[in-house]
């Protein structure tokens, strides 16, 4: 969702550094690149870590609550699509192909994500919170996979950020990646595009007979 469909990293990216400064401390970019495609529970290690606050469960539980009061109010503003995202839904349900909706952001703010983006789109939509681990782990595409009654191995995942890319392929999905905020290292069985403009069925067919080839 968060930077691969919608725009919306420079939304956490707002946040972030205005929780920073609610603490009296700076967020710095190699820290904020790190929390992007970051779980909930990984995030808040990640950030406290980076802003040198002792990470315990009642500084969690206060951030976390600062995080989503802060994420909902950014979230019903307008929230601009990635560069032919929305082109990207339409054509592939048009093709009768069904999709899944895969994020690390908790179920409360993905719902407003899917008041921009549509939920008719998708057969299912899986949060971080419903599984046991987020992205780098395998589960949100694991669980999607099994809602949609399809193999991990018949399925493209298009992702934004490393994280999100590490998930993706544990889970044997073919990938394709259009990077947003941060760069993602080239690996084998990695497809790159610089956006979503032009996708098409073919392309999206092409990357699995290549995974199953490879």
């Amino acid at each position: 969702m968060d930077g691969t469909l919608l725009d919306s990293e420079k939304l956490w990216d707002m946040a972030l550094r205005e929780l920073a400064e609610e603490y009296g401390r700076e967020l710095t970019d190699p820290v904020r690149h790190a929390l992007i495609g970051a779980s909930g529970p990984n995030a808040f290690r990640i950030l406290f870590a980076g802003l040198g606050i002792e990470h315990t469960p009642e500084a969690v539980a206060e951030a976390s609550e600062w995080m989503e009061r802060r994420v909902t109010e950014l979230f019903h503003g307008p929230v601009p699509w990635r560069p032919g995202a929305r082109e990207a839904l339409e054509m592939v349900r048009a093709a009768g192909i069904p999709m899944a909706l895969v994020t690390n952001t908790k179920r409360s703010l993905t719902e407003y994500g899917l008041d921009t983006i549509g939920r008719e789109f998708f057969g299912a939509t899986v949060c971080a919170d419903e599984v046991p681990h987020g992205k780098p782990a395998p589960d949100v595409y694991l669980r999607a996979a099994e809602l949609l009654d399809i193999v991990p191995e018949n399925a493209v995942a298009i992702e934004d950020s490393p994280t999100g890319s590490i998930a993706a392929q544990a889970a044997g999905c073919a990938l394709l990646v259009v990077p947003c905020e941060v760069a993602v290292p080239d690996a084998p069985d990695r497809t790159f595009r610089e956006s979503l403009v032009g996708l098409s069925v073919a392309d999206l067919a092409r990357l699995v007979r290549v995974r199953a080839n490879s």
